[in-house]
This record gives C-alpha cells, sequence and structure tokens, in this order.
C-alpha cells in the first residue's frame, strides 16, 4: 500500500505539472491564432486512452482508440539519378467520411496510455513530433513557422512560465494557510549537532555547534547542510567544548557529499523522551510511561536519541536494563530486547525539544513571501543542475529517476505535503526545461533570441538535426538518471 500510496502521488503530481505546462504553450498558441492540433495528457504512441475532438460542429469522442492516420500520403518517386525520393502528396479530406476527424482543423484533446509525461502538437513546428510530412508544404498562416520570432517566442516560454506561476500560487496558498515554521540553529546548539561518518571524516563531532557557513550565521538549520553543498563552502565556525574552531573542508568534499546523497550528514540530536508505543512494546510491558525520558542503557550513559539507538545495535536478542528518568528520579526497567533492536517507542515531536520559529500571514502578506519563496528555488535548483555539469564534482552520480522522484513522497496522503512537493516539482520541471538543450524549450528559446538578435532565421534542415541532437541528449539524461535509480537499487 505504501508503494502504490507513493506512485498515486507522483502520477497525480506529475499529471497537473504536465497539464499546467502544456497549457502555457496551449494558450499563447491560440492566443496569436496557432492552430493546436493535439493536446495531450501522457503519451499516446500507437493508441490512445481517451480523445475527444470537436468535428462538424459536434463532439466526438473515443475511447481506447488507434491513432488515425496522418493528412499525407507518401510518394515514392525515382529519380534521374534513379535515387528514390518521397514525396508528401495531401489527402483530399473532402473524400474522406463525415466524421473522420481529420476533416476538422479543432484541437484533439486526449490521455495517451503512458502516465509519464504529455505534449501539445503545435502546427508548424518542428518538435519531438518530427512532423516532417507538415514541414515540406507551404506555409500557411495559422502555422507556428508563420508568426514572428517575437510571438513564437511568447509561445515557448509559456510551459515554463505556467510552473513558475504554479509554484508561486502553490506557495501562496501554503504560507497564508499554514504560515511558515522553521527550527532555529540557535535552538539546535542548546544540545549541539549529531554527525555520521562523513561528517567526522570532515572534522565535525558530535555535540559541535554551529556558528557559521563560510563566515555567514545560518538562521535556519535545515538551510546548513544545502548553504555547504549549493555554495561549495569551505569552512564551517564551530564551538566545541566552549572553545570557537574552523573546520577546513577538504577539497573533495562536494563530491564525497553529492555522492552519499545523505542530507543528514549534518543533523540535530535530541533526547529520547518517550511519546507512544507500538503494540506488543516490550517498553511498555516493562512499564515505561509517556514523558519518560530514556538515558542510558545497561549503565551505559545515552543522553541523547542517537546514542541510544546506536548503544541498541550492541543487545540484540538479549535482556537489558533501560534507565529513564520519571519526575526527576532515574528508574531502571527490565526488558528483553527483541532481535529487530527495537522496545517499541516512539520519541516525542521536536518541538518538544526545541522552540520552533513560526510565521503566519495574511493573504497578502503571503503575495511578497511567496513570490520570494519560488524565487530562492529557483535559485537553488539551478545551482544544484549546475553541479550535475561540473565533472568534477561527480554530481552525476546522484542524479535520481522516477524512482527517486517517486521515494519523496510520504508513505500516506497529506495534502499540505503534497502541494509542497508539487510546487518543489514545478520548479525543477521549469529549470531542466528552460536549458539551452534542442528538444526542451531551452532549445527553441535560444534559437529564437538567435534569430530576434541576428534576424536570420535558422533554416528547417538545421532545426531538424538540432531536435534529433537534442532528443539523444534528453534520453541520455533520461537512461543516465533511471539507470542510477537502478544501480542504487541492487547496492
Amino acid at each position: 500500500m505504501v508503494i502504490l500510496s507513493k506512485i498515486l502521488q507522483f502520477i497525480l503530481a506529475l499529471s497537473i505539472l504536465i497539464v499546467l505546462h502544456e497549457f502555457g504553450h496551449f494558450a499563447a498558441a491560440k492566443i496569436f491564432k496557432v492552430r493546436v492540433e493535439k493536446f495531450y495528457l501522457f503519451f499516446d504512441w500507437g493508441f490512445s486512452l481517451f480523445r475527444c475532438k470537436k468535428v462538424n460542429g459536434k463532439w466526438r469522442c473515443r475511447f481506447f482508440s488507434k491513432n488515425v492516420p496522418d493528412k499525407y500520403e507518401v510518394v515514392e518517386t525515382v529519380n534521374a539519378d534513379g535515387k528514390k525520393e518521397k514525396d508528401y502528396k495531401p489527402i483530399d479530406l473532402d473524400t474522406l467520411p463525415e466524421d473522420d476527424w481529420r476533416r476538422s482543423d479543432s484541437t484533439e484533446y486526449g490521455i495517451g496510455w503512458f502516465p509519464l509525461g504529455g505534449y501539445n502538437k503545435i502546427a508548424g513546428m518542428i518538435d519531438e513530433s518530427m512532423d516532417k510530412e507538415q514541414m515540406k508544404q507551404p506555409a500557411k498562416e495559422w502555422e507556428f513557422r508563420s508568426k514572428p520570432a517575437w510571438q513564437r517566442f511568447i509561445i515557448m516560454i509559456g510551459g515554463v512560465f505556467m510552473n513558475v506561476l504554479l509554484a508561486f500560487m502553490i506557495y501562496i496558498g501554503l504560507l497564508s494557510r499554514y504560515g511558515e515554521q522553521y527550527l532555529p540553529t540557535s535552538e539546535v546548539n542548546k544540545y549541539g549537532i549529531m554527525v555520521d561518518s562523513l561528517g567526522y571524516e570532515f572534522g565535525l563531532r558530535d555535540g559541535d555547534k554551529i556558528l557559521a557557513v563560510d563566515g555567514k550565521y545560518i538562521e535556519n538549520f535545515s538551510d546548513v547542510p544545502m548553504q555547504i553543498i549549493l555554495e561549495k563552502a569551505k569552512t564551517i565556525d564551530v564551538e566545541r567544548d566552549g572553545q570557537r574552531m574552523t573546520i577546513t573542508l577538504p577539497e573533495d568534499a562536494l563530491a564525497k557529499l553529492l555522492g552519499s546523497q545523505d542530507p543528514n550528514f549534518i543533523s540535530f540530536r535530541t533526547p529520547f523522551m518517550a511519546y507512544e508505543f507500538v503494540d506488543n512494546s516490550v517498553a511498555k510491558e516493562a512499564g515505561m510511561e509517556a514523558g519518560d525520558i530514556i538515558v542510558g542503557i545497561n549503565g551505559t550513559p545515552t543522553p541523547y536519541y542517537q546514542d541510544f539507538v546506536k548503544a541498541l545495535g550492541s543487545y540484540l536478542d538479549q535482556d537489558i536494563v533501560v534507565s529513564a528518568i520519571r519526575d526527576f528520579d532515574t528508574i531502571q526497567l527490565a526488558m528483553h530486547l527483541p532481535a529487530e533492536g527495537h522496545i517499541g517507542v516512539y520519541m516525542a515531536p521536536i518541538a518538544n525539544y526545541f522552540n520552533l520559529e513560526t510565521k503566519d500571514y495574511t493573504f497578502l502578506e503571503a503575495i511578497p513571501a511567496g513570490f520570494s519563496k519560488t524565487f530562492k528555488e529557483l535559485s537553488d535548483y539551478w545551482k544544484q543542475v549546475k553541479l550535475i555539469f561540473t565533472p568534477k564534482t561527480k554530481a552525476y552520480e546522484s542524479v535520481g529517476g522516477f524512482i527517486s522522484i517517486g521515494k519523496i513522497f510520504p508513505d500516506t496522503f497529506d495534502w499540505a505535503m503534497f502541494w509542497r512537493l508539487t510546487a518543489f516539482l514545478s520548479i525543477a520541471l521549469a529549470v531542466m526545461n528552460i536549458l539551452p538543450i534542442p528538444a526542451l524549450d531551452g532549445g527553441h528559446i535560444l534559437f529564437l533570441l538567435y534569430e530576434i538578435i541576428t534576424r536570420r532565421k535558422p533554416s528547417e534542415k538545421f532545426m531538424e538535426v538540432a531536435e534529433t541532437v537534442g532528443l539523444i541528449l534528453v534520453l541520455g539524461l533520461v537512461i543516465l538518471a533511471n539507470g542510477n535509480d537502478i544501480i542504487r537499487l541492487f547496492r
């Protein structure tokens, strides 16, 4: 059920993003009277699950139907040199049945069978459909290629614009509904940080108090790891045993951090206060109560939750005595630790240990705050993308595909978390689409900027070659991302 929940959340979020992205292109094309032949959620290779179109003034819908033939037929001829040539001859649409879809120039709306993506098929445009038949015909006034460069530019930027607008609207809604809450670094410093083996290798130690990263104090503790990675930090100032000291990160720190894919190389530590118990909890059977603070195991002090979890590994399937503080008294609770290594206790939420910083917004206050958050996320994600194309960081090894994206969704559906993740993915889709790679929106935008500046339009042959190269590059990125996912599954 957990996997199914994640899959359904992923497909729902992706569907929202794709429909709105393609609607950006669609709406701009309609404004400039460019014909849009197809508007599809998901891909319809061979056949579609659902399609509808207005034919002779009536809406006609079909389910599980094969794709209709194109409006052109291929005619092969042999030239004077004996070589075969292809020509594309328009079909006489008047000879087709009255209800044949090809008689109508209205947009066909549909849902394909492959649930990852979607597209617009804009007339007179060289895109991933590689519709060479249409491009060999004389340009029509309602085609993309017949419009001024500035109009084509707006049509191409429309998808990215809608993704950014969607993230902006989501953040306004989330901020006005839930406000903003974060854990201040000053609160984390009450108990100090906890580091994993990689953080230890860099010179950090459990209990260190973070004072600055590259000389800059970070108010929100969750921003500390991202500041180190995205800004390629060189130093971390900490307080250890009452003394201030500077940790100089090694030159390969970034590559190692990206390779580990663990943002918790620096995390906060907390005492272990019992909050709730699972069914058949050995701790509850031994007499533990909610509110007890666990401080040791078999005489070994474990002042923090992380210490206790680490110590449990030495006593699997053994009798243990857990020390806990209750009403200022220390009690001893004897129990048998199962082989799984869990005593069946949930720790209290972090709000029981820290004073979280909370800020509420009215709807009007949420507008500038949402704008600021959107462009901060854009900036941060762009920095992440730049790392991928920096070979020495080996960030390409940490790129994830559909499996990685699906994993970020929670095990159970939660609307607030769903919309936060949808906003993040919308930002990611906008940034990836604006990359200057042919076959992506950014590639088309780059060529249009060239045309606007030089007043010279790239040839259709050049655009066909560029689109092919772009498709190969995009396919390579997809294979890399999903290949990394598959490799990680078998590690």
